[in-house]
């Protein structure tokens, strides 16, 4: 297991030595998400994961904003440079976010399924307190296969769903990831960036992945068969296999 760093306001991992990786999990994330890219990259990269205070901040302050503010402010307490900005749902929007603020600090992105187009918030409905078979099905309907979704992470989503303060961040957060649109200003963004998306996604699905590349100057798109909302955590060694290859790119590296 890493080790769950605690520094002045920031609760983080930060393992491994090199080139930083960045990684935003998604808005029911979690540390834990990134399991697979972390024991993957920590040998070579210095890999770096924020715990988003998405349950923490005042709920008049939840937002992308404040989230921005939080990133970029992480960045800057750690010193962080040359970011490799790696996001999944929720954790894509703020990485484009920051990107647009930061750009000559960010070397290249890497999003999947990631909100900003179009999301299908929570399957269309908002979480319901005290329903664990209802949380359930909620999480399993993030994945292709619904055994992706563990007891443990059942239980970790059924946990902030129960309580009031926590739904209250959660929804005035899925409403302003929802009402903000970011079409018109990610045409900006021109730092090489890698689209992986589940053909099975249904939260965000195959169609925004094609949005995104098309939209973004310097996209590339890559598709994993029977793999919905998290790729990384569905199907962690085909999702690795095509970050290295986007890595070792040469017009990467540049």
């Amino acid at each position: 297991m890493p080790t769950i760093q605690q520094d002045g306001n920031f609760t983080f991992i930060d393992e491994g030595q090199g080139e930083t990786l960045l990684l935003l999990h998604g808005l029911f994330g979690a540390l834990s998400n990134w399991e697979g890219v972390l024991n993957e990259y920590k040998q070579n990269y210095r890999v770096v994961i924020p715990m988003m205070p998405i349950y923490t901040m005042p709920v008049k302050k939840a937002g992308l904003e404040s989230l921005t503010d939080f990133i970029e402010s992480f960045v800057a307490y750690k010193q962080l440079t040359d970011l490799t900005l790696l996001g999944n749902s929720l954790g894509g929007h703020l990485a484009l976010l920051y990107t647009l603020r930061q750009q000559q600090n960010v070397k290249r992105l890497i999003l999947t399924g990631s909100s900003g187009l179009f999301e299908s918030s929570m399957g269309g409905s908002y979480p319901k307190r005290g329903s664990y078979a209802y949380i359930k099905e909620r999480v399993e309907y993030t994945f292709y296969r619904p055994e992706t979704a563990t007891k443990e992470l059942v239980d970790e989503v059924f946990e902030i769903t129960n309580s009031i303060k926590k739904c209250l961040s959660i929804v005035a957060i899925a409403k302003s990831a929802q009402r903000h649109n970011m079409a018109t200003e990610i045409t900006k963004i021109h730092v090489p960036t890698l689209l992986i998306w589940g053909l099975n996604d249904t939260i965000t699905p195959p169609s925004v992945g094609h949005e995104f590349q098309r939209l973004l100057p310097n996209a590339q798109l890559r598709f994993i068969d029977q793999c919905g909302h998290a790729p990384m955590m569905e199907h962690p060694e085909k999702f690795n296999t095509i970050v290295n290859e986007f890595l070792a790119q040469p017009s990467v590296l540049a």
